[in-house]
């Protein structure tokens, strides 16, 4: 195993989280049986065949890609699965669904190319950023590209509209900026411009607004605005410590909304209680140490930033999923990776593991590999 995956501990999490994950799926779909025009055999079929059955065969092609090849096309990637988001406005190609258009439809299915968009930018942020390492203090070279590669793809996403999926590339693309030598001065002129944007697309944007008022107010709207949140604060609640059992959920018949989608953490808390909630946090927080540890042993600057940006996108995202549906930060409408509804989804995250694995065997050897390549390009830069 260790041969073919270069991280065996990493491999054995990813197969944990997408075997434990298809199966709280299937659970939490069963709640969709009290529901009208639901079609259940469809979306296990397409969470199996599509997610994990063409999952796997992103993962195992993204494992066996030489990082020289994937380095050389970073900006063909890129400028690929940016077309492939554009193509969600085309008449007759895009579906809309639930106030956004988001997906394309292939007819016995749909996909979201966001979730190819993620792929697409963190491989060119690793290039440009391994490219340009020892001149990112300068702001033509640094910060200036680093907005345009992570702004093009947000001025698309914000006509489908997708405000979450924006936050986590921008969160992805600022944390390997800063890994990558980006100056302090940088960092927070960044992390300013990110508030002030989103502020005002909180202002801008009716239903984001919504979500940050049920935040700071869960009470105020319990049986509209705040329904989710009450439903899903109630569920996993009602788990305790062991929960009611694998399968018992009681919230995923006709009271949690998307049972299988955003609210499956809910249902999982509620089946297995805090004990299974921990585990599954667990596995999440080993995906993290894991990724940082590849990152860190990288051979180059640019195979360390991939393995960093896609173990933090995975992570933060599993984070803000399971926060939101706690209550501790504002709904987001990110799935939980590797459980949540959405074939395409599962797809992604298992090329993303698929790439970290890369990294991964080709690392430095086990005398050489106590100094993080990431932070020794980041000392280089002489952050200012």
């Amino acid at each position: 195993m260790r041969a073919f995956s270069g991280d065996r501990a990493f491999l054995i999490i990813v197969s944990l989280l997408v075997i434990g994950g298809f199966a709280i799926f299937s659970s939490a779909t069963l709640g969709l049986l009290a529901r009208e025009n639901a079609s259940i055999s469809q979306d296990l079929l397409v969470q199996g065949f599509l997610g994990i059955g063409f999952g796997v065969l992103a993962l195992f092609a993204a494992r066996g890609i030489p990082l020289r090849f994937i380095k050389r096309w970073a900006p063909w990637l890129y400028g690929a699965t940016l077309l492939a988001t554009l193509l969600v406005f085309v008449p007759g190609i895009g579906h809309y669904s639930r106030g956004a258009i988001r997906w394309i439809d292939l007819g016995f299915t749909t996909v979201q190319p966001v979730e190819f968009l993620k792929i697409g930018v963190i491989i060119m942020l690793a290039w440009w950023f391994a490219k340009k390492a020892r001149e990112l203090r300068d702001l033509k070279q640094g910060l200036l590209p680093f907005l345009a590669i992570v702004g093009l793809p947000s001025l698309i996403l914000l006509q489908q509209p997708n405000t979450s999926a924006i936050f986590l590339i921008v969160m992805t693309g600022a944390v390997m900026y800063f890994a990558a030598g980006a100056p302090w001065r940088h960092t927070i002129a960044t992390i300013v411009l990110a508030v002030a944007v989103l502020g005002a697309i909180v202002i801008s944007r009716p239903y984001v607004l919504e979500r940050v008022t049920t935040f700071i107010n869960p009470a105020s709207d319990p049986l509209n605005t705040s329904y989710q949140l009450q439903q899903s604060l109630i569920a996993i609640g009602s788990g305790q410590l062991f929960g009611r059992g694998f399968g018992q959920s009681v919230e995923k018949f006709n009271y949690l909304p998307e049972p299988d989608g955003d609210s499956v953490f809910a249902v999982f808390a509620e089946e297995t209680g805090f004990i299974g909630a921990l585990f599954l946090l667990a596995l999440f927080v080993g995906l993290a140490a894991r990724g940082i540890t590849i990152a860190g042993e990288s051979r180059d600057l640019f195979g360390g930033l991939i393995a960093l940006g896609f173990s933090f996108m995975l992570v933060f995202q599993a984070f803000i999923n399971m926060g939101a549906m706690l209550g501790v930060i504002p709904l987001t409408g990110l799935p939980l990776p590797f459980v949540s509804h959405g074939g395409t989804a599962l797809l992604s995250a298992l090329a993303m593991c698929g790439f970290i694995l890369n990294v991964a065997a080709h690392r430095k050897s086990a005398s050489s590999n106590r100094v993080s390549t990431i932070l020794r390009a980041s000392h280089s830069t002489h952050r200012t």
